[in-house]
């Protein structure tokens, strides 16, 4: 009977040690979209895409501060709809994508706002510099996704970034060193 209640105990202990643990989820990136946007001589707002991501997301549902993100993509993925203006985007002038092709992000805390948000605040690196970005991220939905059949995840983020700190000021301030980024991201559990 003792070694039955303590097999017990063992077990249930397992089990909540396995609920409080973060999930592991990867970005679904058909469905993960960057854009930013930016001011151009007060005439007009410029914008920009990326796609082709690569991540991962630890999500801790019990425990949201327990949670971290590790994402990646190709500067080369960037749209802006105009070719002569994503090419010279791409240059050492700005992105600097042929020395430094990958823009990735790395959390290195979260803070919970509230029921569903957060502030993430993590390592940005673009054009080869590294500094710290803070996105105020909200938990959009975490459930069984319907026609996949399996558990998703997904968040929406904003940021504001300052080109210059990435060594791609050029034009400013004329064209907005300031640039508004929108993150929509789904994530899958991972198998």
């Amino acid at each position: 009977m003792k070694s039955l209640l303590l097999g017990s105990a063992l077990t249930l202990a397992s089990a909540a040690g396995a609920l409080a643990a973060p999930v592991t989820y990867t970005l679904d990136n058909t469905h993960t979209q960057i854009v930013f946007q930016y001011n151009h001589l007060g005439f007009s707002t410029g914008f920009g895409m990326f796609s082709g991501f690569d991540g991962t997301i630890q999500f801790d549902a019990d425990e949201p501060a327990n949670s971290s993100v590790e994402v990646a993509f190709p500067a080369a993925s960037l749209l802006t709809g105009i070719d002569a203006r994503t090419t010279h985007f791409l240059t050492e002038d700005f992105f600097g994508a042929e020395a430094n092709d990958t823009v990735s992000f790395v959390s290195t805390a979260i803070e919970v706002t509230g029921e569903d948000t957060g502030l993430i605040t993590g390592d940005l690196t673009i054009n080869g510099i590294t500094k710290e970005v803070v996105l105020d991220a909200k938990l959009n939905q975490l459930g069984e996704h319907p026609m996949e059949g399996k558990q998703w995840a997904g968040f929406d983020a904003t940021a504001t970034v300052l080109r210059s700190d990435f060594d791609m000021g050029m034009f400013a301030p004329y064209v907005s060193d300031e640039v508004e980024v929108t993150i929509s991201i789904e994530a899958m559990q991972a198998e």
